[in-house]
């Protein structure tokens, strides 16, 4: 278990890599960590489970099942958060996200993350392709279309234009 949680918490982290400008608070990663330094004490406390049973010791068994129950205490009350904080943290990340596409250009950083993130996602803007209605490249541009990173991978011919909903 404690490998599996470390795989997961250090593919978190490279995956940040990926969309670090959409989460540009470094709290992001909290989680990840947490996860790791779990694995960490979950590899200890194996261990002296392990130990334990090995020696046959009922001091050493109670103390892991203490420590067990605390942990179970701890991840129930993690999901209990996570559950009470989801809508804070939707609004949190959709407002980054807003703020990353109102900067988009074509050419800038910013612009070629928000390329990726739509081509990987199969997505277009932060809710639907209408938000790009709002950007100052779409005023800018005047030819009312969105990036071509908004068409669908099967759309041959797709130029991004708003008249071709289908495409997006």
């Amino acid at each position: 278990a404690a490998a599996g949680l470390s795989y997961v918490g250090a593919y978190v982290i490279n995956t940040y890599k990926s969309y670090d400008n959409f989460l540009q608070d470094k709290y992001a990663l909290l989680p990840a960590v947490i996860i790791i330094c779990v694995a960490v004490v979950m590899f200890i406390i194996g261990l002296i489970g392990c130990c334990a049973t090995f020696r046959e010791s009922r001091v050493g068994l109670g103390l892991f099942l203490a420590i067990i129950l605390v942990i179970f205490i701890a991840e129930v009350s993690a999901f209990v958060l996570g559950f009470v904080y989801r809508e804070k943290v939707k609004t949190d990340v959709q407002g980054t996200m807003r703020s990353v596409f109102e900067k988009y250009d074509g050419k800038n950083p910013e612009s070629t993350v928000v390329d990726y993130l739509q081509e990987q996602l199969h997505c277009c803007g932060v809710k639907n392709y209408s938000d790009w209605t709002t950007t100052q490249w779409f005023n800018s541009t005047g030819n009312n279309s969105v990036p071509l990173s908004c068409c669908q991978q099967e759309a041959k011919n797709c130029t991004g234009h708003l008249d071709q909903p289908q495409e997006l």
